[in-house]
């Protein structure tokens, strides 16, 4: 989709409700759909991403990027630009351009912040994330901060768009035990869990902003 055509659509996607849970669910594992943890009782940790739309020669992108292996339950996983609050910040949509920026290389200047998104409970690491989808009105260049960020994953919008990206896929959890579990399959990469859950609720507020104009 053009960008500009996609600028267009922008009021109606601000004021779109949110699915939330319906659409979370169409891409959660089965032990998440059945054991609806309580998290707060859980007293999580905090942190929020930004799901980042942007021009790239003329049509509408997300990036998505792809952590470095580390010691931890998220080693390679893929995600969007995001990270741990900090004392520091403000608000969360602070923690999402802050870690934009650490991550990526898009200085908050550039950025905005248009609509806040559902928040997904990660049970493996005891954080609750908030989501936020932003603009950025230029191309950009991005620069991977090397000890976070292995790759950058340019997603078309058109791309998101379409089911057939929508896959079952078996992911190991420990070194005897795997769990077979929706997915979105973008070239050779596999987006699933929490990132996978946000894909699946920006994916339908999407659909629901262009529907709105037919």
């Amino acid at each position: 989709m053009n960008y500009q055509d996609f600028l267009q659509f922008v009021p109606q996607f601000i004021s779109a409700d949110l699915p939330a849970i319906e659409a979370h669910v169409k891409m959660a594992p089965l032990e998440r759909i059945m054991s609806k943890p309580n998290y707060k009782d859980s007293l999580p940790r905090t942190a929020a991403v930004l799901m980042l739309c942007y021009p790239k020669n003329g049509n509408t992108h997300i990036v998505l990027i792809v952590r470095n292996e580390y010691e931890g339950v998220h080693s390679a996983q893929i995600a969007f630009p995001g990270g741990k609050f900090e004392e520091t910040d403000i608000d969360f949509s602070v923690t999402a351009l802050r870690e934009t920026f650490e991550e990526v290389g898009i200085h908050p200047s550039k950025l905005e912040i248009i609509k806040t998104f559902t928040e997904v409970y990660i049970p493996p690491s005891n954080f609750v994330v908030y989501p936020f989808f932003g603009l950025c009105r230029d191309e950009i260049h991005f620069i991977p901060n090397p000890t976070e960020v292995a790759q950058i994953i340019e997603l078309p919008i058109t791309t998101l768009l379409n089911d057939y990206i929508v896959v079952e896929t078996e992911i190991p959890i420990s070194e005897t035990s795997s769990i077979v579990l929706p997915a979105f399959q973008i070239d050779n990469h596999i987006v699933w869990g929490a990132t996978a859950m946000m894909l699946s609720e920006l994916k339908e507020v999407l659909k629901m902003t262009f529907n709105s104009k037919l």
